[in-house]
């Protein structure tokens, strides 16, 4: 073979030919075909696939709307309206984008779910779960930006509120709220920004999903145990159990998917976005897309401006130094007999915020708000590092393999080892 050429095992005599110059087919295989996975997944591994996938739909669906969007504050909401009326197929592309936007959020949060249920954040995936946290943060921006185009009144209201937040920063708060806005109010030129703005951070979040996977295929995979593969017996290739599983997890979604489109595409959204936006009325209850329900409760449950915007953006930014909170040698909640219990309070105290951030800042709705989100903060700052000292994990099982092996055959209890085993081996 000439020097320079890639040695491709490619078949195909054009294909290798082009694998030999330009290795990608050989990358993939490598990458998606024979990568060794640890061989106990479950289902919730599905969800970074899924993750994937709507990506790619939400940036699709988004080129062809923008095609047709105006981002004019005089033309921006009769835009829309034509193009759920008059463009071909309109209705449909807007729907899937706009509820691709809840089921984006259903997904992604059922996957920060699953790596803080079974430790994925732990060492060597320090760096890979920070890459997570940064694409939910841009997720969070991108999802607010494209909530304002419509220009209904809620968009109009929520780009109001929030933006103003901003101005709680001392010193240069007003001065970003008036570069943020393009202006001394929320108007043409803020509408122009944020559309901008909406159509150019897909493609930044993409370029982070990348590294994201790059962290992955480096450091590996965690699994439902939580204990790293010692061997060949405890992996299996990528191909073809496990993109068989991810095509059933698919299916499955897209059914949901498709459910959520076409016989309830208003159900997660707002009514008062279908009125045009009106500087001149106030709407009684302003309240952001369900996704952001549990932030904005955190925000409300703090009397301070500068006290909730801070509680509010500390909510999410402590996820970034989880992995250092959290220093228990074992990964899963499988073998953590208190903290899995905590954890499942955590779990219900945000949906208890998701609720209340949805109710009016009034009597006992912020009683109930500050007391979530104390537990809140408290799972992380307090009860994590108390029970990394404190509990006594569960005996790990000695391997991957032994432990799926013994559940196929219906065996006995797994033998326990002397002692769980440090971080090498959670």
């Amino acid at each position: 073979m000439p020097e320079g050429l890639h040695d491709s095992d490619v078949k195909n005599p054009v294909l290798r030919w082009v694998d030999q110059r330009l290795p990608v087919i050989s990358m993939i295989q490598r990458e998606y075909g024979t990568f060794p996975t640890p061989r106990n997944f479950n289902y919730f591994w599905n969800f970074g696939a899924l993750a994937m996938i709507t990506l790619a739909i939400m940036i699709a669906t988004g080129i062809f709307l923008s095609m047709q969007y105006v981002a004019n504050t005089s033309l921006a909401f009769d835009s829309v309206e034509r193009i759920m009326r008059d463009v071909n197929y309109g209705w449909l592309l807007r729907y899937v984008h706009m509820n691709g936007a809840s089921m984006f959020f259903i997904v992604i949060y059922i996957h920060i779910w699953r790596g803080l249920h079974y430790g994925s954040y732990k060492t060597p995936r320090e760096l890979l779960w920070m890459f997570g946290v940064l694409i939910f943060l841009l997720m969070m921006a991108t999802a607010f930006l494209g909530y304002t185009l419509p220009w209904g009144q809620m968009s109009f209201w929520g780009a109001t509120v929030i933006t103003n937040l901003f101005s709680a920063v001392p010193i240069v708060g007003d001065h970003i709220v008036t570069w943020l806005w393009g202006g001394f109010s929320v108007d043409n030129p803020t509408l122009n920004r944020f559309f901008s703005l909406h159509y150019l951070l897909p493609f930044v979040i993409t370029g982070v999903v990348f590294l994201h996977i790059a962290a992955l295929h480096i450091t590996g995979s965690n699994n439902p145990l939580g204990i790293e593969p010692k061997g060949p017996q405890d992996t299996i290739p990528f191909h073809p159990y496990y993109t068989i599983k991810d095509s059933v997890g698919i299916v499955v979604y897209f059914i949901v998917f498709a459910i959520l489109v076409f016989f309830m595409p208003n159900y997660l959204g707002h009514p008062d976005n279908y009125i045009p936006a009106n500087p001149l009325v106030t709407p009684a209850h302003i309240v952001p897309e369900w996704y952001f329900l549990p932030f904005y409760a955190v925000l409300r449950a703090v009397p301070d401006k500068l006290g909730g915007v801070a509680m509010m953006g500390g909510a999410i930014l402590i996820l970034f130094v989880l992995p250092w909170l959290d220093q228990s040698p074992v990964r899963s909640m499988r073998f953590r007999p208190i903290a899995k219990w905590f954890f499942y309070l955590w779990t219900v105290n945000f949906f208890v915020l998701m609720w209340v951030g949805g109710k009016p800042a009034e009597a006992h709705y912020v009683l109930i708000a500050r007391v979530a989100t104390a537990y809140y903060f408290a799972y992380f700052l307090v009860i994590l590092p108390a029970l990394a000292k404190l509990e006594r994990p569960l005996p790990l099982p000695t391997s991957i393999a032994q432990s799926v092996l013994k559940r196929v055959r219906g065996g006995g209890p797994l033998p326990a080892p002397a002692a769980a085993k440090p971080m090498d081996k959670a």
